[in-house]
């Protein structure tokens, strides 16, 4: 009998269906696939508690110490790795990449955790790349000593790794507030934390301030820490409103400016710090784009000149240049001034918070107090048990003899100690102790030094018994441990301050643009041509006076005007552009022009629908809108004027009706439009009958009444002598008004005056 083979194609007789699985609900979903998740990236990965640490760091950092980093000479980064492994399953190369972070080559820090030797790339560089980790060498930097203080005396709880073969912290006691000295970025599940450096120095005093008077608010904060601090240096522009908001919130903007300084020998600008947000890559990318674009015409070569001295840009200047007025365009158009955007999301007690400078420093202080408390109350255990068997060897010194008449009757050793408990009436530790003793140990001087060291050992637990006793001494002993740090580990600003008050806003220099006259026009499929009179003149002269357009477009508007003037185009969606008419290139007759929808980026299926000349806004002049439900308005065209270099404006006008003609109306000189409905019956009006709005996007007046059989109004005209006559019998004189059929003579009149055109 044939076997079936395993590649056997599935007939219709052996397909199985699988039973239809049971509809899980939305909410049961997320609450038991999606949240446990969302969790473990929050309180597992991503986001930095008040020790200033993530997990990644603190498994590598706490490896490092175990691997007697902290005191020792460096080894292979390779060797760090591997082990940190034991606590950090989540790859080598994950595990470099934290430790490059921390390392003194790389830059990032204030101040560097890690001791390093070797390539470890720049912070303010993309492109440069750390080296393998078998080529570069670490060990932890002394400012360490501060993050493992205590670390031996239970000062933290320890925990299980993840496969239950050692133990590892849940925290670090850092003796001070590393969360503000160390800057942090995390992107977890819903939420992300940016968290900027600040000085240790100011940190340190902060903290001082508030173990002192726990009062203390932001104001006298900003005194004390008075800024941010980045490890790229950079110049500060100070805003205290908006710092006291960061300290305040844990939310806001902080900008920075690049240092630099003017070579006048060379005639070049040498920038030597740069935003600690940006690279030098994204600033080079910027420059060129500039120059490419002319925009930026003062700079002849600009090129990368760090070196082992440190960073350094240079920018090459054109004889007769600025280097004030140039860096002030520059720090307005390029990455030169950046923000970096504060969002302190801290993990308290496992749960994410959003805390000011100020909240963030309280809250350190009580996880503080608490590693201090912990601290001495293993030093007291310790104490308490050393003075627990040198008062039993003290009982003993009493009578050294009897001891030793106990030991020598003894027939085991196993029955010295309970013979020593019974002779003395101490317990069997201190019995242990005392048989332990060597004989050559029991003279005057050992017995005068252990009666010393009992009165030292009473001293000393008197004293940590009244501190752990009283919060004042508790919160005095972290205070001084604070200020010898700052003593032993402060440096002077890397980041100086620039207020914004002493900065002065750079005076754009306008382009000298050349005037000539100009022919404009506007096509209805949106094509748009700035044609010089000369070429004009030209193509008349060669008999090619027509212009060229796509099949089945017509020409919408045409006019002259200047190369200096400014034009407002709005369009069908209810927008209008605010252009330069320098902006666009002059044609010929025979080039199709510029698509505006492209050239001004326009919404998808946005046309053009009307432009005009307007470079000034005054009173007394409006625009007039008509639209298809026999409503319109006249608005100020004031409204349509903004500060700033704004070149588009949303909700020009309504868009509850399409739009069928649209004006530019003085005051003092009202004219006559026609309204049109689909029943071919019209109205002619004055604009001044139409009321003047305020809000740009009214809605507006009825202007032309519709009966249930015209659909709309399907034109407005100004225009409407040479196509329908003598208006006399359209005019109206109050809105809304009934529309009047068109007499066939009209159309008549219109037929023959469109064939007497051809």
């Amino acid at each position: 009998m044939a076997k079936k083979k395993n590649n056997s194609p599935v007939t219709e007789h052996s397909l199985i269906i699988p039973a239809p699985s049971t509809p899980q609900p939305i909410t049961e979903t997320i609450e038991k696939n999606y949240m446990p998740y969302v969790m473990s990236v929050i309180i597992s990965r991503a986001i930095p508690e008040i020790d200033g640490l993530k997990p990644s760091h603190r498994k590598l950092l706490y490896t490092m110490y175990k691997m007697g980093l902290l005191t020792g000479g460096r080894t292979k980064s390779a060797n760090v790795v591997g082990q940190t492994m034991k606590l950090n399953p989540h790859g080598d190369a994950a595990i470099y990449e934290t430790m490059v972070r921390l390392t003194r080559g790389h830059a990032a820090l204030l101040h560097p955790l890690v001791d390093s030797k070797g390539s470890f790339g720049k912070q303010y560089s993309s492109d440069m790349k750390y080296a393998a980790s078998r080529y570069t060498e670490v060990k932890l930097d002394g400012i360490c000593h501060e993050i493992f203080s205590g670390i031996d005396k239970d000062a933290v709880d320890m925990i299980d790794n993840y496969d239950g073969t050692m133990k590892e912290p849940v925290l670090l006691p850092t003796t001070f507030p590393n969360v503000l000295v160390t800057p942090n970025t995390g992107i977890a599940v819903g939420m992300a934390s940016n968290i900027c450096s600040f000085n240790l120095a100011e940190v340190c005093d902060g903290a001082i301030a508030l173990l002192r008077n726990p009062k203390t608010g932001v104001d006298k904060l900003l005194d004390l820490i008075k800024a941010p601090d980045f490890s790229g240096g950079g110049l500060i522009i100070y805003d205290r409103a908006q710092m006291k908001k960061i300290y305040e919130t844990g939310q806001g903007s902080v900008r920075i400016r690049s240092r630099y300084k003017y070579d006048k020998d060379e005639n070049c600008i040498d920038i030597l710090q740069i935003p600690y947000s940006t690279s030098i890559e994204a600033i080079l990318d910027s420059i060129a784009a500039l120059v490419k674009e002319g925009k930026i015409k003062e700079i002849s070569d600009f090129r990368d000149e760090i070196d082992l001295n440190g960073f350094k840009l240079t920018l090459d200047l054109k004889k007769g240049t600025d280097p004030d007025k140039l860096m002030a365009k520059l720090f307005k158009l390029t990455p030169l001034e950046d923000s970096f955007k504060c969002n302190f999301n801290v993990l308290i007690n496992s749960a994410p918070r959003q805390l000011g400078v100020l909240d963030i420093l309280k809250e350190w202080i009580t996880f503080r107090t608490e590693c201090v408390r912990r601290e001495l109350r293993f030093d007291l255990q310790k104490k308490k048990d050393r003075l627990h068997l040198i008062m039993a060897l003290g009982k003993v010194l009493l009578d050294i003899d009897k001891a030793v008449r106990i030991i020598r009757k003894a027939e085991t050793d196993e029955q010295v100690i309970p013979d020593l408990m019974n002779g003395f009436e101490i317990d069997q530790i201190q019995a242990e102790y005392i048989a332990n003793i060597k004989l050559r140990n029991l003279n005057k001087k050992y017995i005068l030094n252990c009666i010393q060291e009992m009165e030292s050992l009473k001293n000393d637990i008197a004293e940590i018994e009244e501190t752990l006793a009283d919060e004042l001494k508790l919160r005095a002993k972290i205070a001084g441990q604070l200020a010898e740090i700052k003593k032993k580990y402060g440096k002077p600003r890397q980041s100086q301050l620039l207020f914004a008050d002493d900065i002065e806003d750079a005076e754009e220099e306008i382009e000298e643009v050349e005037n000539f006259p100009v022919r404009l026009i506007l096509t209805k499929e949106g094509y748009f041509k700035k044609i010089t009179h000369q070429s004009l003149q030209g193509s008349a002269r060669i008999g090619k006076d027509e212009q060229k357009m796509k099949d089945g477009d017509e020409i919408r508007q045409e006019f002259d005007a200047e190369n200096k003037d400014n034009l407002l185009i709005f369009t069908d969606q209810a927008q209008v552009y605010r252009v330069a008419v320098a902006d666009f290139e002059a044609t010929k007759v025979s080039a199709m022009g510029d698509f505006l929808n492209n050239t001004l980026k326009m919404d998808k299926d946005e046309h053009p629908v009307y432009m005009r000349v307007q470079n000034s806004y005054p009173e007394g002049e409006n625009m007039v809108f008509v639209f298809a439900n026999g409503k319109g308005l006249r608005t100020p065209i004031v409204g349509y004027e903004t500060k700033g270099n704004r070149k588009k404006l949303t909700n020009a006008y309504s868009s509850n009706s399409p739009l069928v003609g649209i004006f530019h109306e003085v005051e003092k000189k009202p004219f006559e439009i026609m309204l049109v409905s689909s029943m071919e019956r019209a109205i002619v009006i004055k604009t001044s009958l139409i009321p003047i709005m305020s809000t740009r996007y009214s809605h507006g007046v009825s202007l032309m009444t519709l009966s249930k059989r015209e659909k709309a109004v399907v034109s407005a005209t100004d225009n409407f002598t040479t196509v329908y006559g003598d208006p006399k019998g359209y005019r109206k004189y109050k809105i809304p008004a009934v529309g009047v059929s068109l007499n066939e003579k009209n159309v008549e009149g219109t037929q023959l005056s469109m064939d007497d055109k051809i």
